[in-house]
């Protein structure tokens, strides 16, 4: 089996066994411009095409003003035309002093991003939203919940708004990132510069660290982690 099968097979029996898609689903596809965001648009577009369930996919692109992390949007909009998927391009800022009130760059940056894809997937009429975090981003996240903040949480496979008729999704959690990095090499994704100046060792690249000597001590970590987060319901949130 090729690694593009593997993770085609990956990727949908993801849907499947969390019910992520819907028949009649619009679906907004939440596009950085890094691997794992393009991968599953590709994924997501290639599989609407099958029409049972039947959905429609659209992408949305956030940029800062404030934030010197460049993209390259004639890139993604050519990789969007290929793919037939139509993408919203959207310009914003953060105010990083609001009202003397100081928060880290990275959460402020983060919130908007996800108030500007909020508020879009809405006035599109969409049903879903879909993230590109693959397996290793949401062990990454129990860890570091579980060491930092002392609970064992992660970012769910599903999880539905309260506030507002949207559902998340993350299809790719059954993929590893290794095999998304390789599949992104063979497809010859464009990388995107990213020199973001906030960018910093954080808690993140710890758990990614404590990650690896964990797999390090013991190959079946990253299933029994999974195992643990799925006992416990933590994959799937109403």
């Amino acid at each position: 089996m090729t690694l593009d099968e593997r993770l085609w097979k990956t990727f949908n029996k993801a849907l499947g066994l969390f019910q992520l898609i819907d028949e009649d689903d619009r679906i907004l596809v939440g596009l950085s411009g890094g691997k794992d965001s393009l991968c599953l648009l590709e994924f997501l577009a290639r599989r609407s095409l099958i029409r049972v369930p039947h959905f429609t996919v659209e992408a949305a692109h956030i940029r800062m003003e404030n934030v010197h992390y460049e993209t390259d949007t004639t890139y993604l909009q050519s990789f969007c035309d290929r793919l037939g998927v139509p993408l919203h391009v959207i310009t914003t800022r953060f105010d990083d002093n609001k009202e003397g009130k100081s928060k880290p760059a990275c959460f402020l940056c983060s919130w908007q991003r996800r108030k500007q894809l909020f508020n879009l997937a809405q006035e599109l009429g969409c049903t879903k939203i879909a993230l590109g975090h693959h397996q290793d981003d949401i062990i990454h996240t129990a860890l570091m919940n579980l060491t930092f903040q002392g609970h064992f949480s992660t970012m769910p496979v599903k999880l539905r708004m309260r506030k507002m008729p949207l559902t998340i999704i993350r299809p790719l959690c059954l993929c590893h990132e290794d095999d998304i990095r390789t599949y992104a090499e063979q497809q010859h994704y464009e990388k995107q510069l990213a020199l973001c100046p906030h960018e910093r060792v954080t808690n993140r690249t710890t758990a990614q660290q404590l990650f690896t000597h964990m797999q390090q001590l013991n190959p079946e970590a990253r299933y029994n982690i999974w195992s643990a987060l799925e006992a416990e319901g933590k994959l799937i949130e109403y």
